[in-house]
Formats: C-alpha cells, sequence, structure tokens
C-alpha cells in the first residue's frame, strides 16, 4: 500500500512538471506528432519514478526489516553499500550526495516504520492513525524537504550549477511541495 502510493505520488509530480511546460505548436500540425508527445511522457514518468523510488523502496525495506516484516535483518552497513551502488549506476555518486541520500532513506525508514505499525484500510488512513493531527505530519514533511533540499545541492555540486539543471529541480521541488501539502489537506 505505501509503495504503490510513493509511486502514485511519483506519477502525479511528474505529470505536474510535464502539463506545466507548453507545447509547441508545430507539435498540433504535424500528424501522429501528438503519439510521439504521448510516448515521451511516458517515458519521463517511468524515469522520474524509477529515480523517486530508488530511495523510497530502500527505505521501506529498512522499515519493513526492523518492524520484524523481513526475515532477514537489513543492517545500514547494506543500506550505505545500496545507496551508493544505485547513486554510482545514476553516475551521482559523491560523498555529499551519499550523506544526503542516507539521511534521506534513514527519514523515510523512520516514517515507513510508523506506517507499517499502524492500522489502516488505505495510505491517507495510516497517515492519519500514525500522526493524528496536521502538526505532527507537517513536521515529518519539514523534515522531508529539508532533506530533499540537501539532495538536491549534492545534486547541483555533482552535476555542476547551472541554470538548466537549477530550474529542473527547483520545478521538481515545487510540484512535491505542492503535492504534499495537498496530501496533508486531504488527510486533515
Amino acid at each position: 500500500m505505501i509503495l504503490t502510493a510513493e509511486e502514485q505520488f511519483a506519477r502525479e509530480v511528474t505529470l505536474g512538471r510535464i502539463v506545466k511546460r507548453s507545447i509547441a505548436v508545430w507539435s498540433y500540425l504535424i500528424p501522429g506528432m501528438f503519439i510521439i508527445d504521448y510516448l515521451r511522457r511516458g517515458s519521463a514518468i517511468r524515469l522520474y519514478t524509477k529515480h523517486f523510488m530508488f530511495p523510497r523502496k530502500l527505505a521501506l525495506n529498512m522499515a519493513r526489516s526492523m518492524s520484524g516484516v523481513e526475515e532477514e535483518k537489513i543492517e545500514t552497513l547494506q543500506i550505505s553499500k545500496d545507496i551508493s551502488t544505485g547513486l554510482q549506476s545514476l553516475k551521482l555518486n559523491s560523498p555529499n550526495m551519499q550523506k544526503a541520500m542516507e539521511k534521506m532513506v534513514h527519514l523515510l525508514a523512520d516514517h515507513y516504520l510508523k506506517l507499517i505499525k499502524s492500522e489502516g484500510n488505505d495510505y491517507c488512513q495510516l497517515i492519519w492513525n500514525t500522526y493524528q493531527n496536521r502538526r505532527g505530519f507537517q513536521s515529518h514533511l519539514d523534515l522531508l524537504m529539508d532533506a530533499g533540499k540537501e539532495v538536491d545541492r549534492a545534486i547541483l555540486e555533482k552535476l555542476g550549477d547551472t541554470e538548466k539543471v537549477r530550474e529542473k529541480l527547483s520545478a521538481e521541488r515545487q510540484q512535491i511541495e505542492m503535492r504534499l501539502q495537498k496530501l496533508a489537506d486531504e488527510i486533515f
């Protein structure tokens, strides 16, 4: 349930970013261009979801391990190795990125562990039963946003602080913040 909700969240963020980009007039004039645009959007959604879910899957596995749901205990050292391997595959490996991503994974793992221990029929009920009020959930969201900003700073450091990268990260961050606030509004 948690994994499905996070994947849906990633798709919504991607769609929010894509919809804000204007489509060139000529793309309406060329027959079949809408199909190419549709395929590009689908590819962008899959790619972003994969990147977005990378720390979340690690965190969920870690939370499941801590809760006793998993038979095998996942050690912090193994999580660090998995993060390092994932960052290398994304060509984003650096000490600052490793540190920022580890902080993000541990923060998410704590959150997921609370959700796993909670009762509920859907993701929103799990959050409601875990945090009981908006202030508690907002505190978690604030920590999550701060960790996300650290990851963004590490990305800028690794890829170079160019206008294009900064704009892309800023648009993504705005979408994430907007979607998280919308989620909080729906629940509380």
